[in-house]
This record gives structure tokens, sequence and C-alpha cells, in this order.
């Protein structure tokens, strides 16, 4: 039998693909009640509309990658 930690850890462990079904059913329901989503992908923000075109809002940036730990200040 497990502890109530090991538990825990385990429930704490499934919160990132949790997350990310939560994201992709709210993505599909506003798409199915008619509405307009935007999401970013190749390089831009594209606006997302329920009968599966897109059109582009604004051109972005390359990511910034950096290691973890490190502070970017965003003007």
């Amino acid at each position: 039998m497990s502890t109530p930690e090991t538990a825990l850890d385990y429930l704490e462990q499934q919160i990132p693909s949790l997350s990310a079904a939560a994201v992709d059913v709210a993505y599909w329901q506003a798409l199915a009640s008619g509405q307009t989503v935007l999401i970013s992908e190749e390089g831009g923000i594209y606006q997302a509309f329920p009968d599966g075109t897109r059109q582009l809002v604004k051109t972005t940036e390359k990511p910034l990658s950096v290691p973890v730990g490190t502070r970017v200040r965003i003007p």
C-alpha cells in the first residue's frame, strides 16, 4: 500500500499531462461553439476559425532560449 506522500507525488507528476489535455479540450470547445482562438506557431500568432481556416494576426520573433535560472529583462 502506498503512503499519502507517495500518492501525492504521483498526482503531482500528472499535472503537466492533465493541463495539456485541459488546454486541448478548451481549444476544441471554443471552436465548436463558433468562437475563434489565437494560437502561436511557425513564427506568428494566428487566429483559428471554426471552419478550419487561419489568419495571421502578427509575426513574432524567434523564441528566446535561456538556461534555467537566468533572469531576462523584458522591456
